[in-house]
Formats: C-alpha cells, structure tokens, sequence
C-alpha cells in the first residue's frame, strides 16, 4: 500500500518537474516573456530548468530498473532546495496559487526523499 503511494508520488513528481522544465527550457513566444521577467541570473534558471528535467529519470528509472535505486531519494532530495526557493518567490510576487502549488510540491518531493531513505527503500 504504501510503495503504490510512493510509486504515485514520484510519477505526479516527475511528470509535473519534467512539464516545467521543457515548458522553460525550449519556451513559446509567451512563456519567453515569462522568462525575461525573472529577477534571477539566466544562468541560474537554466541550471534550474535543467535540474527539473532530469529530476524525474532519478525519480522514476532506477526503481524500474533496479539499477543504482540510491538515485530516487537523491533526485527527490535535490528538488526540494529548488521548492525551497520557489515557495517565496511566488509569495513575493502575491501569486497565492503557484505558491500552494509549490508548497504541495515541497511537501511531496520531501516525503519521498525521506520514505525512499529510511521507510521504504527501493
């Protein structure tokens, strides 16, 4: 019961940071408008947009495969940082959905860093 929560957890993960990602790392017209309003480094968002696309191999391949599983709690661990600072972000620019969206985020991406870790390893 529980590894099917985990199991569905790192799937909503992965496909919803996997999502993201591409949305920013290859933007239409309106999403680059998004983009050039970020106060943050272009560099720094792309290492983001990086981080996000890559996440959900950790979170999801290496239980499929049995291969290297001290993967999935790392990739869920690495995106919380990520969330970390995304939670404020929003909440300073007065952007109370993506804010509770972020913070759910937050939330799942630490529960299964921690169950993937010590509850419930691969």
């Amino acid at each position: 019961m529980m590894n099917t929560l985990l199991w569905t957890m790192q799937a909503m993960l992965a496909f919803v940071f996997l999502a993201h990602g591409l949305l920013f790392l290859f933007p239409s017209k309106a999403m680059r408008k998004i983009k050039e309003q970020s106060p943050f480094p272009a560099g720094l968002m792309q290492l983001i947009y990086v981080a996000e696309v890559l996440a959900p191999f950790g979170l999801i391949l290496p239980g499929l495969t049995g291969l290297l599983p001290w993967l999935t709690p790392l990739a869920a661990a690495g995106l919380v940082p990520i969330m970390c600072g995304a939670v404020p972000f929003h909440l300073s620019r007065g952007e109370v959905p993506p804010t509770v969206i972020t913070a759910v985020l937050l939330a799942l991406a630490a529960f299964v860093a921690y169950a993937r870790w010590f509850a419930l390893p691969l």
